[in-house]
């Protein structure tokens, strides 16, 4: 059977696996999770009650969990670019893959949440709180990023899927400041990215729905 991946194009987590999925030309089938699929949410939510997409589905067994499916796709249907290195240079990646999930993607998505809230229930405080974890990121990974073209030594991986999506939407919630010279050119290089390039493109359409407007650039 082929793989599905059970997904949304302007979700971020779902970015972080159909990047690998295009990189190495990997078949599946796009189970797109949204009100016109409804058989899709229903076997979505049978597969994985706890309903966070993406899913993916090998054969009738369902992997979960971003990070976890990218390290699944290498291991059972591997191509010729590798995510994760064999040698303890995995042990960078995975810490890298968790910098850009929890202190990038997991503020952003702090901000975006509020923006969902009633006017009543937003949380200005909180907000601000968030924005100034992803400053703190911004710095800490212009620094990290010196002299590197991929987050990591040994070119593109994990910790590059993670990255595309987290500074994508992070840039749209509190854009990269123009002194931190290599974080925005590192941005500029995923966005550049045919995988990556691809996942923008098809999430064009879904634009509207952001709910802080999207900006008129990327």
């Amino acid at each position: 059977m082929m793989l599905e991946l059970f997904a949304h194009p302007l979700s971020s987590y779902c970015w972080k696996v159909l990047i690998p999925l295009y990189e190495n030309d990997t078949p599946f089938t796009y189970r797109m999770l949204d009100p016109e699929h409804p058989e899709n949410g229903a076997e979505f939510a049978r597969l994985w009650p706890i309903g966070k997409f993406p899913l993916l589905v090998d054969d009738g067994c369902p992997v979960m969990e971003s990070s976890v499916i990218i390290e699944y796709l290498q291991r059972h249907h591997p191509g010729p670019v590798r995510f994760l290195p064999a040698d303890d240079a995995a042990l960078e990646v995975r810490m890298l893959d968790r910098i850009f999930d929890n202190h990038v993607m997991h503020p952003m998505q702090q901000v975006v949440a509020d923006a969902l809230r009633p006017p009543e229930r937003r949380d200005p405080v909180g907000v601000e709180q968030a924005k100034a974890a992803l400053r703190r990121s911004y710095a800490m990974l212009d620094g990290w990023l010196a002299g590197r073209e991929w987050a990591a030594p040994g070119g593109f991986s994990l910790a590059d899927c993670a990255a595309a999506p987290a500074l994508f939407y992070a840039d749209w919630v509190d854009p990269i400041p123009e002194a931190l010279a290599n974080l925005k050119a590192y941005r500029a290089r995923l966005l550049a990215r045919p995988s990556v390039a691809r996942a923008v493109d098809e999430a064009r359409p879904y634009r509207p729905y952001f709910p802080l407007g999207a900006p008129d650039r990327d």
